[in-house]
């Protein structure tokens, strides 16, 4: 009999503006470096934080074209295509157990892939071979809410699908538009007391805190003045397993403000 495989990991990675496939930065040179460090998976859940619905949604589009949801960056962003296929058949799945689990399910029939997808991806599986399924985040719901939903598909990293949060570690454009920062300029001390409180629990397993960081984490409204960007974050450590405890694979501040921080979790 050959050997089981043994369950994909979760990720959660921080994929920064659009134009993190164009340009150098420590991010963008991880993300290229960690695609042969992870075992090719069957298929991808991917959530995104600009896939924004009022509840769970689940994408069965089976050839997902692309959305460019933004504007002012480099041309060339607009010529990329991720041509990836959709995979009906676990997109079914997904939302089989997340409705198991007590959810209401919105299946969406035709979605393109936004950045939040198709940037990581394309430096992570510059292949595009491997089907992708999205899965929406809910602004109007918590962590605890988003954790609970990665719990209920936990059950297909035993089917070979890698679970992928894509969002950010810290994400206030206010202030990133307002401070006049450089690329490389000094992370802001709000910045990386955030990111490294969030290191620290996520490494010692400590889920009551994760889900309680808006009132326990230091400057965590000034980092995330919305909460989309870190929801994707507790999709995939739900999805994790019980008491499981994260390993921060990348450290970096983009523009001072930025986090670009990921995580595995296995």
């Amino acid at each position: 009999m050959a050997p089981s495989r043994s369950p994909m990991p979760t990720l959660f990675v921080s994929h920064g503006a659009p134009d993190i496939v164009l340009r150098d930065m420590a991010a963008r040179d991880f993300l290229i470096s960690y695609s042969g460090k992870i075992t090719k998976p069957k298929a991808i859940v991917m959530v995104s934080a600009h896939f924004e619905t009022n509840g769970v949604s689940v994408v069965t589009d089976p050839n997902p074209g692309m959305t460019y949801d933004f504007g002012g960056f480099d041309p060339r962003l607009r010529e990329i295509i991720y041509r990836a296929p959709g995979e009906p058949a676990i997109a079914e799945r997904a939302a089989g157990l997340l409705e198991a689990a007590g959810f209401a399910v919105d299946r969406v029939s035709s979605r393109g892939f936004d950045h939040g997808v198709w940037t990581p991806l394309a430096l992570l599986f510059p292949d595009a071979d491997i089907p992708v399924v999205q899965m929406s985040v809910s602004p109007h719901r918590d962590a605890a809410w988003h954790f609970a939903l990665g719990q209920a598909i936990e059950p297909l990293r035993d089917e070979g699908v890698l679970i992928v949060g894509s969002g950010a570690v810290t994400h206030n454009l206010a202030a990133f538009f307002a401070g006049g920062f450089t690329a490389d300029a000094t992370p802001e001390y709000w910045v990386q007391e955030f990111a490294d409180w969030l290191a620290a629990r996520i490494e010692a397993g400590d889920t009551r805190a994760l889900v309680r960081y808006r009132e326990q984490a230091p400057f965590a409204r000034e980092n995330h003045p919305t909460e989309e960007h870190l929801l994707p974050l507790f999709v995939v450590l739900g999805a994790g397993g019980a008491g499981v405890a994260g390993e921060r694979l990348h450290k970096s501040v983009d523009h001072g403000v930025i986090a670009m921080d990921a995580y595995a979790f296995a």
